[in-house]
């Protein structure tokens, strides 16, 4: 019942992390007025907000106005309940499980915001941090001492390679925001499981250049694949294995 509770919890949560997705890189709020269509603007009524289903009973397409509503939606819904039903089912305690949750659904915030707009927004990242601090100071695993050397040794080892790639060749080769995120992940992990979340995150970057190469898409020295998706996946599943193991 817990684990259907948290994918319950994290479909309702996924369904507003679309609405930040599609609304926040336009300027528009995402918490304030009714719920509206993203084609017309029209309201949008309680049957047509229900998460997944409502997508998949209109087959992609506004009743207001046959626009195609934005597949972010259900994805994220999706997402969202499977963060939330593997907090729940991996975390030892209530604590740690609803910290993970909390830990997972910003990440896929982030992650999708940085994979469709190459952006991690410093607001958002700033209240990963802070949260990992909190979370922290309330007493939960890695020791405090552990987060902030993972929040300072994050920042730091991907701020060096971002400013020597630069300096190197002449131009970015890393957003600003990857090591802000790498050191608020620090802050939630700790520094000792940082090198398998980097080793992660750049395996399954170096995957998903492979599958774009092997579809047909060329990559080049100035081609752009945003790395917040990939370091969100890493830390995501180290958190999960390190709660799923004999010591979490």
């Amino acid at each position: 019942m817990l684990i259907a509770a948290g994918a319950l919890l994290g479909v309702i949560f996924g369904s507003f992390i679309a609405t930040i997705v599609v609304r926040w890189p336009r300027g528009r709020s995402a918490v304030r007025g009714r719920s509206a269509c993203d084609g017309c603007g029209a309201a949008l009524g309680p049957a047509r907000l229900v998460p997944v289903f409502s997508y998949a009973i209109q087959r992609g397409r506004a009743a207001c106005c046959n626009g195609r509503i934005d597949p972010v939606h259900p994805l994220a819904e999706l997402l969202g309940g499977m963060i939330g039903a593997l907090a729940i089912a991996a975390a030892p305690d209530l604590p740690q499980a609803i910290a993970g949750a909390l830990f997972g659904w910003v990440l896929l915030t982030l992650a999708l915001l940085d994979l469709r707009h190459f952006w991690l927004p410093n607001r958002l990242t700033a209240a990963l941090t802070l949260a990992g601090l909190g979370v922290g100071l309330a007493g939960l695993p890695p020791d405090l001492l552990d987060r902030l050397i993972g929040g300072v040794v994050g920042f730091l080892l991907l701020e060096v390679v971002r400013r020597g790639y630069r300096w190197l060749r002449g131009r970015d080769g890393m957003g600003g925001g990857d090591p802000k995120l790498f050191g608020a992940i620090g802050l939630w992990l700790g520094w000792r499981l940082l090198p398998i979340v980097l080793l992660g995150s750049a395996l399954a970057g170096l995957a998903t250049a492979l599958l774009l190469s092997l579809v047909g898409r060329r990559l080049g020295a100035t081609s752009r694949l945003p790395f917040g998706p990939f370091l969100a996946l890493g830390a995501w599943g180290v958190w999960i294995a390190a709660m799923a193991g004999p010591t979490g």
